[in-house]
């Protein structure tokens, strides 16, 4: 793959320089705490949507973090003296991260973003000039190859994914390297994959200008890097799952058939996980005529695994359509081009039958159980990042629900989960609540109604008494038979410890 028209790169290979470059940019506050405190709110989420102009206001002066947003973030070109007070600015020319430009200024070759870790980490994400943003809005012309920074699917990828120490990890499609870094602070060994030599390039940069370990970059599509004995304890994916006619820009357009490619990774991701592995992605899927789409989704998981499948969005297939060609910056294009691109996205879509595109999260689990569960849900509303141990906790829950019978579960302990709260709903001055909504306000902010049985259960579990001996108490409260109330409650308890309303207490 030529990409002859994309700038060239820093050298990967001067570890040296890119240490020296990180303790600079560290010293004059080059962070994400640095940046808000000197641009300001407004400014600073400004560019999180590629808007610059209120950060260029806000670096007029001369303070070394003003030049270092100018240079690094705003790609302004800089009087050399300036950037001589500020950074090594030789070993920079000489290793490519800086270049000359009208004879007494330098400008930067690559994008540097500050990035803050999840334990607080003062990190660094490398993309191309003016690419900072993933998924920002178009840049007007977006090249095939080009690489592109964090966006909100980089973010929620890396929130939604599982943290425990573990062995081996994979991030499929590198891109920029954020999966790779975060995967880096709890993996032993890291292996990243992209079909985009240029990505491979620009990761390497990102790790070492943030200060963590090298991973093992392999160039190639999907799986295909990775040799079939090699399995790995986590697997991460943000894939270029965008449904288009074509394959114009690697870093969205996966070159296969409608949502062919995200099936193809949650269905040979099976045989990669080691016995108790996650594998994490972010999909599109399609949304056909005369089919179910959960269907749809459990006919991809493959066999050995647990599945939590979560639907955040759906868009028709013209707000889809508008959404990436605003992407490719095609909205800025000849008129006639752009109803022509266009058009091919609807006869694409009408070709396949296809009425809406859904978006969301998928994770394995590789399970032993006879049975795997497969959980396919949509789930539209707030959530409160970082999920990963939510998603832990799912298939914990899921675990003891699977060896639990009615009868273990009346015998069990409970507890009601942190930050549960309860809502009465009726009419005022009415004697009794017409429901009761249990609702989570961590996590997934999950609400359920319950009866006037369940609240009262729900509302004593402390993790003192069991099930059985809760239900006998308010049985005799409210006048019904114990052994009837005993009969029909486990099917309500499953459901409050499946939504994680409760949970076993130990």
């Amino acid at each position: 793959m030529s990409h002859t028209s994309l700038p060239p790169l820093p050298s990967s290979d001067r570890v040296d320089v890119a240490a020296r470059l990180r303790d600079a940019l560290l010293g004059a506050s080059f962070t994400a705490d640095g940046m808000l405190d000197l641009l300001g709110a407004p400014a600073y989420t400004a560019l999180a949507r590629s808007e610059t102009v209120p950060a260029l206001r806000a670096t007029r002066g001369d303070k070394p973090l003003e030049t270092l947003v100018r240079l690094f973030l705003l790609q302004q070109p800089v009087p050399h003296a300036r950037v001589a007070d500020v950074l090594p600015v030789e070993d920079c020319l000489e290793s490519g991260w800086l270049t000359r430009v009208g004879g007494a200024e330098v400008t930067a070759t690559v994008d540097v973003r500050p990035y803050g870790g999840p334990g607080g980490e003062d990190w660094f994400i490398v993309s191309d000039l003016g690419c900072a943003v993933g998924g920002a809005g178009g840049i007007g012309s977006r090249e095939e190859g080009v690489v592109l920074g964090v966006g909100g699917a980089s973010t929620t990828l890396a929130g939604i994914t599982v943290r425990e120490p573990v062995a081996a990890a994979l991030d499929l499609g590198t891109g920029s390297g954020i999966q790779a870094l975060h995967a880096a602070q709890h993996a032993t060994r890291v292996t990243a994959t992209d079909l985009n030599p240029r990505a491979l390039h620009i990761t390497a940069l990102t790790l070492a200008l943030s200060g963590a370990p090298a991973a093992d970059l392999r160039e190639g599509s999907l799986f295909e890097p990775v040799a079939d004995d090699e399995t790995y304890d986590l697997i991460v994916s943000n894939p270029p799952f965008v449904i288009s006619p074509g394959a114009r820009l690697t870093y969205r357009d996966g070159g296969m058939g409608g949502d062919d490619l995200c099936r193809t990774l949650v269905q040979q991701s099976g045989d990669r996980l080691n016995e108790g592995g996650y594998a994490q992605f972010l999909a599109n899927w399609q949304h056909v005529e005369g089919e179910d789409w959960q269907d749809r989704l459990r006919s991809w998981v493959p066999r050995g695994c647990d599945a939590w499948i979560v639907q955040r969005e759906v868009q028709d297939i013209t707000q889809y359509a508008e959404l990436w060609l605003r992407d490719a910056g095609d909205h800025r294009s000849d008129p006639a081009e752009y109803q022509a691109r266009y058009d091919a996205w609807l006869d694409e879509f009408e070709a396949r039958k296809v009425k809406a595109v859904g978006f969301g999260w998928i994770t394995l689990r590789r399970t032993a159980a006879a049975e795997p569960s497969i959980t396919v849900e949509e789930w539209p509303h707030p959530v409160e990042q970082p999920l990963g141990d939510t998603v832990r906790a799912h298939f914990a829950r899921i675990d003891f629900l699977r060896a639990s019978d009615d009868a273990a579960l009346l015998a069990g302990h409970f507890r009601l989960t942190a930050e549960v709260v309860q809502e009465q709903v009726g009419l005022p001055g009415a004697e009794d609540p017409e429901h009761v909504v249990l609702r989570q306000n961590r996590g997934m902010r999950r609400a359920t109604k319950v009866d006037t049985v369940g609240a009262g259960f729900a509302g004593v579990c402390d993790g003192t008494l069991s099930a059985g001996r809760i239900l006998d108490a308010i049985a005799q409260l409210v006048g019904e038979d114990p052994v009837l109330l005993r009969d029909r409650t486990p099917g309500q308890i499953r459901l409050l410890v499946e939504q994680g309303f409760l949970e076993p207490a130990e």
